[in-house]
């Protein structure tokens, strides 16, 4: 998570929100790291999730991460989670709870979805307090 929080530090710095997200090997090894692209891109779909799965898809030249676990700072929202599931990810582990944008423990909950493809293993709340801190601040210094 560390890591993951690293990347949203460094989105926050580039005027993004500050959500960070890295892709482990099975061995615990970060084969894709990114925070949010959104601004910089022009791109909605630019999450940090999203990014680093893309990442780690090409790194190992396949689009299904069954080995694969992701990090990332916030629950992802609907979009990510959909994304997650087609990746066929082992295990989401995300720090801060999104009651407005969640889409996996919050709003469609994704993964419950009788038309999932996929669920993977789902760990929340890891170092929420960081993470919830960071959004705060970021969302606080632009009022």
């Amino acid at each position: 998570m560390d890591h993951a929080l690293q990347q949203a530090r460094l989105a926050a710095a580039r005027g993004e929100v500050p959500v960070g997200a890295v892709v482990l090997d099975p061995h615990g090894v970060i084969i894709a790291a990114a925070g949010n692209q959104v601004e910089a891109d022009r791109d909605a779909s630019a999450h940090a999730e999203i990014l680093a799965l893309r990442m780690a898809a090409a790194q190992r030249g396949t689009h299904r991460l069954v080995d694969c676990d992701l990090v990332v700072t916030l629950e992802p929202c609907p979009m990510c989670a959909g994304a997650i599931s087609h990746f066929r990810l082992r295990r989401l582990i995300f720090g801060a709870y999104d009651p407005k944008g969640g889409g996996v423990e919050h709003g469609p909950r994704v993964f419950a979805a009788p038309g999932c493809l996929h669920r993977p293993e789902v760990i929340g709340g890891v170092a929420e307090t960081e993470a919830s801190d960071l959004l705060r601040q970021f969302f606080r210094d632009r009022r």
